[in-house]
């Protein structure tokens, strides 16, 4: 039986990422705002609000204070530098954000858009996923959750889209192997969303295996199909389960346990990354995640990495916009990395999907 603290976990948190504060009402806002998403904010009968916004961060911070998690602390975050950002990014896109500092825009037709604290945000965001995976590489902590926003799987190396800047797991991931002796690196996308920022980076990377759970389209962003699994040296390295909603904790759990693990088994990671996205939860974007849904699939990645790399294991918050069920999925997730036992699926499947038939069993590289 395990019990909460006896494994220690750090938490990384930044106060400078509350000031990414989009106003989406401002008329004269600049930047490429798309007709039709200008078209559904007028037509709406209530004022629309930006939905990635500082209370998500704050909801969650304010649980933690109130509940606190044994065998949890909490460190700032940092900056990244633009050299850290382009390991991922173009240079040419990386000066584009940096020259935003200080200003207002929309950047895309996603609703991305960005404020006068925004560039700073986002460079702690970053920052602060590349100091997870420092702490759990330097053997400073057990494993490190980067509680972080604006979030960074939909970033792609020359765009920013779905509210996201600089793609921050993937540049923990390109800072892992070029400072901290890790070769190969497992990313787990469990967001509702598929990452295709995350995927784009690392398509054709012989060294990066990417793993991603997501509702199945249509949905946005329309990418993550089966037959999508990287090309040239890392053909088979993309393994892309996408699920129908409603599916819940069974069908995840399943596809984590029937797919992942016998792909990390073959990939044998350095470290393990997991942008851990809320948004799969009941509350929120219906695949019917419960919050004990995310400590089940914690506990699945942990094992992953107490197997394969003395427990190297950062998380890089993502999505998730109830704030009750992103909360306590957070804690969930804390309370297993501290060392409580994963508890069981608590939803069942929308008439619980045979996950089998989604699953692409062959779609993985074995390490050479």
């Amino acid at each position: 039986m395990g019990t909460m603290g006896e494994r220690d976990v750090t938490v990384f948190y930044d106060e400078r990422m509350l000031a990414h504060c989009p106003d989406v009402n401002n008329d004269f806002l600049p930047g490429r705002l798309d007709r039709r998403i200008k078209d559904m904010i007028g037509n709406l009968t209530v004022k629309w609000a930006y939905p990635e916004i500082a209370g998500r961060l704050t909801a969650v911070m304010e649980l933690l204070e109130r509940e606190p998690v044994p065998g949890v602390k909490f460190e700032p975050g940092v900056a990244a530098t633009p050299e850290q950002l382009a390991r991922v990014h173009t240079s040419l896109y990386v000066e584009s954000i940096l020259e935003l500092r200080g200003k207002s825009a929309w950047l895309d037709v996603d609703t991305t858009s960005v404020s006068p604290g925004s560039v700073e945000a986002a460079e702690v965001a970053a920052g602060s996923a590349i100091a997870a995976a420092e702490a759990v590489c330097e053997g400073r902590t057990g494993s490190a959750f980067a509680l972080v926003r604006p979030p960074g799987h939909h970033a792609e190396p020359v765009r920013a889209r779905g509210f996201c800047l600089f793609n921050n797991v993937a540049v923990a991931a390109a800072h892992a192997q070029a400072k901290l002796g890790c070769k190969r690196v497992l990313i787990v996308d469990w967001d509702a969303h598929h990452g295709n920022g995350t995927q784009d980076i690392f398509w054709a990377e012989p060294d990066v295996m990417f793993f991603d759970t997501h509702r199945s389209a249509p949905f946005y962003p329309g990418s993550g199909l089966i037959e999508e699994v990287g090309a040239g040296l890392g053909e088979g390295l993309t393994v892309n389960v996408p699920v129908p909603g409603g599916s819940g904790d069974p069908a995840m759990a399943k596809a984590f346990r029937e797919v992942l693990v016998p792909a990390a088994d073959d990939f044998r990671p350095d470290l393990v990354l997991v942008s851990a996205g809320f948004d799969p939860h009941r509350l929120d974007l219906t695949l019917n995640m419960s919050e004990e849904g995310f400590g089940v699939l914690t506990g699945i990645v942990q094992d992953i990495a107490d197997r394969h790399c003395d427990g190297r294991l950062a998380m890089v918050l993502e999505g998730g916009y109830h704030w009750q069920s992103l909360s306590f999925g957070v804690r969930s997730v804390l309370q297993v990395l501290a060392g409580a036992d994963p508890p069981e699926p608590q939803v069942p499947g929308f008439a619980e999907v045979e996950a089998a038939a989604y699953f692409h069993s062959t779609a993985f590289k074995p390490a050479e």
